[in-house]
């Protein structure tokens, strides 16, 4: 993989995120968690690149993001739909996802683990952290999307690297 400055990225974010799917892996090479996310963005706050991502409170990669000070974001080519599946849907508390997966665990230069098979990795270092407000989400969002209750966690993280394949 090679480094690149975020502004060089073209990638469509709206398919990367929404119909790629995304990795969000927090934690340390020897001990990391990850979880397939379908939600996100990708922007500019505070005058720096930023990526948003939401976790659910009952995730097991929330822990792992919430302890450390980075995470990241890994985009994977359609080769790997079933290991984004399987991540999306088993726990890290019951199965070890990179190994049942195949994946083959990086470190970032600050530490935050991402993973070899990605085409695109975005290392986070995390700057916000703000549960969403049920108060202030609209009836059939919370309708379609919040049944359990169990409104998302929303993170905003400062790009400080990009690794393109």
């Amino acid at each position: 993989m090679r480094k690149i400055d975020p502004k060089n990225l073209d990638k469509n974010v709206f398919s990367a995120i929404g119909d790629q799917w995304m990795l969000i892996t927090a934690g340390t090479p020897d001990h990391c968690n990850t979880m397939t996310a379908s939600w996100g963005g990708l922007g500019v706050i505070w005058n720096a690149p930023s990526a948003t991502c939401y976790i659910r409170p009952q995730r097991y990669t929330k822990e792992f993001v919430d302890r450390e000070e980075y995470f990241t974001l890994s985009f994977l080519g359609e080769e790997h739909r079933k290991a984004l599946q399987l991540c999306g849907s088993r726990s890290g508390r019951e199965v070890d996802k990179v190994k049942e997966c195949g994946f083959t665990v990086r470190a970032a230069e600050c530490g935050a683990p991402y993973f070899e098979e990605a085409e695109l990795v975005l290392v986070c270092r995390k700057r916000f952290v703000q549960p969403m407000d049920p108060d202030n989400i609209p009836r059939d969002v919370k309708d379609r999307f919040y049944a359990e209750k169990d409104y998302h966690v929303m993170y905003i993280g400062e790009i400080t690297e990009v690794f393109v394949k």
